[in-house]
Protein backbone atom coordinates (compact mmCIF):
# COMPACT_ATOMS: atom_id res chain seq x y z
CA UNK A 1 0.00 0.00 0.00
CA UNK A 2 1.35 3.36 -1.02
CA UNK A 3 0.03 6.15 1.20
CA UNK A 4 1.08 9.05 -1.03
CA UNK A 5 0.45 7.26 -4.34
CA UNK A 6 -2.99 6.07 -3.27
CA UNK A 7 -3.79 9.56 -1.95
CA UNK A 8 -2.92 11.16 -5.28
CA UNK A 9 -4.98 8.54 -7.14
CA UNK A 10 -7.97 9.17 -4.85
CA UNK A 11 -7.74 12.93 -5.45
CA UNK A 12 -7.79 12.41 -9.21
CA UNK A 13 -10.69 9.95 -8.94
CA UNK A 14 -12.82 12.65 -7.31
CA UNK A 15 -12.78 14.40 -10.68
CA UNK A 16 -14.60 11.50 -12.41
CA UNK A 17 -17.81 12.58 -14.13
CA UNK A 18 -19.42 9.13 -14.07
CA UNK A 19 -19.07 6.36 -11.52
CA UNK A 20 -16.95 3.35 -12.46
CA UNK A 21 -18.75 0.01 -12.95
CA UNK A 22 -19.64 -1.58 -9.61
CA UNK A 23 -20.66 -5.18 -10.34
CA UNK A 24 -18.06 -7.80 -11.19
CA UNK A 25 -19.62 -8.69 -14.58
CA UNK A 26 -19.76 -5.02 -15.60
CA UNK A 27 -16.17 -4.47 -14.47
CA UNK A 28 -15.05 -7.56 -16.39
CA UNK A 29 -16.87 -6.41 -19.56
CA UNK A 30 -15.19 -3.02 -19.26
CA UNK A 31 -11.74 -4.57 -18.95
CA UNK A 32 -12.39 -6.92 -21.89
CA UNK A 33 -13.36 -3.93 -24.00
CA UNK A 34 -10.32 -1.91 -22.87
CA UNK A 35 -7.79 -4.71 -23.32
CA UNK A 36 -9.49 -6.04 -26.47
CA UNK A 37 -9.93 -9.63 -25.40
CA UNK A 38 -10.56 -12.09 -22.62
CA UNK A 39 -7.07 -13.58 -22.78
CA UNK A 40 -5.38 -10.28 -21.89
CA UNK A 41 -7.79 -9.75 -18.98
CA UNK A 42 -7.18 -13.28 -17.72
CA UNK A 43 -3.41 -12.69 -17.74
CA UNK A 44 -3.79 -9.31 -16.06
CA UNK A 45 -5.94 -10.69 -13.23
CA UNK A 46 -4.21 -14.05 -12.89
CA UNK A 47 -7.30 -16.16 -13.64
CA UNK A 48 -8.33 -18.44 -16.50
CA UNK A 49 -9.74 -17.14 -19.75
CA UNK A 50 -12.84 -19.31 -19.22
CA UNK A 51 -13.49 -17.61 -15.85
CA UNK A 52 -13.35 -14.22 -17.55
CA UNK A 53 -15.87 -15.43 -20.14
CA UNK A 54 -18.21 -16.63 -17.37
CA UNK A 55 -18.09 -13.20 -15.71
CA UNK A 56 -18.79 -11.47 -19.03
CA UNK A 57 -21.85 -13.70 -19.62
CA UNK A 58 -23.08 -13.13 -16.07
CA UNK A 59 -22.73 -16.77 -15.04
CA UNK A 60 -20.48 -15.73 -12.13
CA UNK A 61 -21.46 -12.62 -10.23
CA UNK A 62 -19.54 -12.65 -6.94
CA UNK A 63 -15.72 -12.82 -7.09
CA UNK A 64 -13.38 -13.93 -4.31
CA UNK A 65 -12.28 -11.00 -2.13
CA UNK A 66 -8.72 -10.92 -3.53
CA UNK A 67 -9.99 -11.02 -7.13
CA UNK A 68 -12.61 -8.35 -6.35
CA UNK A 69 -9.87 -6.02 -5.09
CA UNK A 70 -7.65 -6.59 -8.15
CA UNK A 71 -10.63 -6.17 -10.48
CA UNK A 72 -11.72 -2.89 -8.90
CA UNK A 73 -8.15 -1.54 -8.85
CA UNK A 74 -7.58 -2.34 -12.55
CA UNK A 75 -10.91 -0.78 -13.59
CA UNK A 76 -10.26 2.43 -11.63
CA UNK A 77 -6.74 2.62 -13.07
CA UNK A 78 -8.22 2.74 -16.59
CA UNK A 79 -11.50 4.59 -15.96
CA UNK A 80 -11.97 7.96 -17.72
CA UNK A 81 -8.37 8.60 -18.80
CA UNK A 82 -9.17 12.00 -20.39
CA UNK A 83 -10.89 13.26 -17.24
CA UNK A 84 -7.97 12.02 -15.16
CA UNK A 85 -5.43 13.72 -17.47
CA UNK A 86 -7.41 16.98 -17.47
CA UNK A 87 -7.55 17.03 -13.64
CA UNK A 88 -3.80 16.41 -13.36
CA UNK A 89 -3.04 19.05 -16.00
CA UNK A 90 -5.21 21.64 -14.23
CA UNK A 91 -3.56 20.95 -10.87
CA UNK A 92 -0.09 21.09 -12.42
CA UNK A 93 -0.61 24.32 -14.34
CA UNK A 94 -3.09 26.55 -12.52
CA UNK A 95 -4.87 24.97 -9.57
CA UNK A 96 -2.20 23.39 -7.43
CA UNK A 97 -2.99 20.70 -4.89
CA UNK A 98 -4.16 20.88 -1.28
CA UNK A 99 -2.53 18.53 1.20
CA UNK A 100 -4.33 17.78 4.46
CA UNK A 101 -2.13 15.88 6.87
CA UNK A 102 -1.61 15.08 10.51
CA UNK A 103 1.99 14.02 10.98
CA UNK A 104 5.12 14.55 13.00
CA UNK A 105 7.14 17.35 11.44
CA UNK A 106 10.49 18.73 12.35
CA UNK A 107 13.13 20.64 10.48
CA UNK A 108 16.82 21.28 10.25
CA UNK A 109 17.59 24.90 11.04
CA UNK A 110 20.40 27.08 12.39
CA UNK A 111 21.51 26.55 15.99
CA UNK A 112 19.33 28.29 18.55
CA UNK A 113 15.97 27.67 16.89
CA UNK A 114 13.32 25.24 18.09
CA UNK A 115 13.47 22.41 15.60
CA UNK A 116 11.97 19.61 17.70
CA UNK A 117 9.62 17.42 15.71
CA UNK A 118 6.01 17.57 16.83
CA UNK A 119 2.61 16.44 15.62
CA UNK A 120 1.01 19.06 13.39
CA UNK A 121 -2.31 19.07 11.56
CA UNK A 122 -1.83 21.08 8.38
CA UNK A 123 -4.07 21.90 5.46
CA UNK A 124 -1.86 23.67 2.95
CA UNK A 125 -2.37 24.60 -0.70
CA UNK A 126 0.80 23.65 -2.55
CA UNK A 127 1.66 25.63 -5.69
CA UNK A 128 1.11 24.05 -9.13
CA UNK A 129 4.81 23.24 -9.57
CA UNK A 130 4.65 20.82 -6.63
CA UNK A 131 1.48 19.24 -7.99
CA UNK A 132 3.29 18.75 -11.30
CA UNK A 133 6.30 17.22 -9.56
CA UNK A 134 4.10 14.87 -7.52
CA UNK A 135 2.13 13.68 -10.56
CA UNK A 136 5.25 13.35 -12.73
CA UNK A 137 7.00 11.32 -10.06
CA UNK A 138 3.90 9.14 -9.60
CA UNK A 139 3.73 8.50 -13.36
CA UNK A 140 7.44 7.62 -13.39
CA UNK A 141 6.82 4.97 -10.73
CA UNK A 142 8.32 6.80 -7.76
CA UNK A 143 7.94 5.22 -4.37
CA UNK A 144 6.30 6.66 -1.30
CA UNK A 145 9.62 7.94 0.04
CA UNK A 146 10.25 10.12 -3.03
CA UNK A 147 6.65 11.44 -3.06
CA UNK A 148 6.94 12.19 0.66
CA UNK A 149 10.15 14.14 0.01
CA UNK A 150 8.47 16.26 -2.69
CA UNK A 151 5.53 16.98 -0.37
CA UNK A 152 7.96 17.90 2.45
CA UNK A 153 9.76 20.36 0.15
CA UNK A 154 6.42 21.92 -0.76
CA UNK A 155 5.44 22.24 2.90
CA UNK A 156 8.83 23.75 3.72
CA UNK A 157 8.46 26.44 1.08
CA UNK A 158 4.76 27.14 1.49
CA UNK A 159 4.07 26.64 5.19
CA UNK A 160 7.34 27.00 7.10
CA UNK A 161 9.03 29.64 4.91
CA UNK A 162 5.77 31.33 3.82
CA UNK A 163 7.04 31.67 0.22
CA UNK A 164 10.33 33.27 1.31
CA UNK A 165 8.92 35.73 3.87
CA UNK A 166 10.31 33.91 6.94
CA UNK A 167 12.68 31.14 8.05
CA UNK A 168 14.98 31.80 5.12
CA UNK A 169 17.76 29.54 6.40
CA UNK A 170 15.53 26.53 6.96
CA UNK A 171 17.32 23.61 5.35
CA UNK A 172 15.13 20.50 5.52
CA UNK A 173 11.69 19.47 6.75
CA UNK A 174 11.27 16.00 8.24
CA UNK A 175 7.82 14.57 7.57
CA UNK A 176 7.30 11.32 9.54
CA UNK A 177 4.76 9.35 11.60
CA UNK A 178 1.90 10.18 9.24
CA UNK A 179 -1.48 9.63 10.91
CA UNK A 180 -3.64 11.14 8.17
CA UNK A 181 -2.97 12.19 4.59
CA UNK A 182 -5.38 13.41 1.94
CA UNK A 183 -4.98 15.34 -1.29
CA UNK A 184 -7.57 17.58 -2.94
CA UNK A 185 -7.36 19.05 -6.43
Amino acid sequence: MSLFGDGLDAAVQKAFTRPAPKSAPAQMRYLVKQLKGTKAVAQLLGISQRTVERYVKGQIKKPRPDLAGRLEREVKKRWQPQVRARARRKAATTGGIVIDTRARMGYTAPIGSTDDARIRHLTVALPPRYAARLFDAREAGAGDQQLQQIAAEGLRETYFQDDGRRAGRLEEVRFTDIEHLEFEL
